[in-house]
């Protein structure tokens, strides 16, 4: 399942044709994904112009002119794919090649704006994606958004604010960064890495970061800094590279290369100095990797 990085590269690829432009049309060629589309779909959307293309946690917000709003997620496989008169681009950045089949396009958006007429094509062979509309005023109580904690991205993330969210926890820190009421958007894959620059056991209970009084320690503090640190890196890179998932210009990205910990299990650590081993362990079902050595 893409992560926020490369979500947040979807959406960087997809404004430039998608922003400011009047949806012509609309083919939507089955009657659900993970859900059914809402009721008249296609009617809801076609005259709409699209005012902008924002991100919250790993779901695509398009916002209309109408006031209403199309909430959109990938899923396992799901991406877009941008054609027009100077080719096809497809935001995103997977591992393995998006599929190309025409069965799999669920979803084509014909739109006139900015980059001129463009379709916009969902692709989702196992269609655990899903598109959703509600109303502008009625987004932050939508129950897929509500709730959310803070983006990693923003300055709304601090350590005082974890520390409110991790006083007397006896969750692992692995399940605690994956809850997403206290960070939105964070996944495995990601939380690996965050946890093995911050040097913090995966193991470790979030409650052991703050003092009695409630206050951050420093390794909290770190913690922040790592988490930041990781995701502004990835997206830098166009997203991990995983699964179906393609920046938009088609290519590869090479985030994955730069792996630290995670699917690395029996390989040397990459810390200076450490010598330790990256060990897999699996939380709450999910897989964890780690350096024993120097994650405490």
């Amino acid at each position: 399942m893409p992560e926020l990085p490369e979500v947040e590269t979807v959406r960087r690829g997809l404004a430039p044709a998608m922003e400011g432009a009047r949806v012509e049309k609309l083919e939507q060629r089955r009657p659900d994904l993970r859900f059914p589309f809402p009721e008249r779909f296609s009617a809801r959307l076609e005259g709409r112009t699209i005012r902008s293309l924002r991100r919250r946690a790993k779901y695509l917000l398009f916002e209309l002119d109408d006031d209403a709003v199309l909430i959109a997620h990938l899923g396992m496989s799901g991406s877009f794919q941008v054609e027009t008169g100077n080719g096809a681009d497809t935001p995103g950045d997977f591992h393995h090649a998006r599929s190309t089949l025409a069965s799999h396009d669920h979803v084509i958006f014909h739109v006139d704006g900015p980059m001129g007429r463009a379709r916009i094509i969902y692709n989702d062979p196992r269609r655990f994606g899903f598109m959703l509309m509600t109303r502008r005023d009625e987004l932050d109580d939508h129950p897929t958004l509500r709730g959310l904690g803070p983006e990693p991205t923003g300055n709304t993330l601090s350590a005082e604010v974890l520390a409110e969210r991790f006083a007397a926890k006896s969750a692992p820190l692995k399940a605690a960064l994956l809850d997403q009421r206290i960070i939105a958007g964070l996944g495995n894959i990601y939380v690996c890495e965050a946890l093995w620059r911050a040097g913090l056991s995966p193991r470790r209970r979030a409650a052991t970061l703050v003092t009695a009084g409630g206050r951050p320690l420093l390794r909290l503090e770190k913690l922040v800094q790592s988490i930041r640190g990781v995701i502004a890196d990835a997206i830098d890179a166009g997203g991990s590279s995983l699964r179906d998932h393609r920046q938009t210009d088609g290519t590869l990205g090479y985030f994955q290369h730069r792996f630290d910990v995670y699917d690395r299990e029996g390989d040397r650590c990459r810390r200076e100095d450490c010598g330790g081993t990256i060990r897999r362990i699996v939380q709450s079902g999910r897989s964890t990797f780690f350096c024993p050595a120097c994650q405490r």
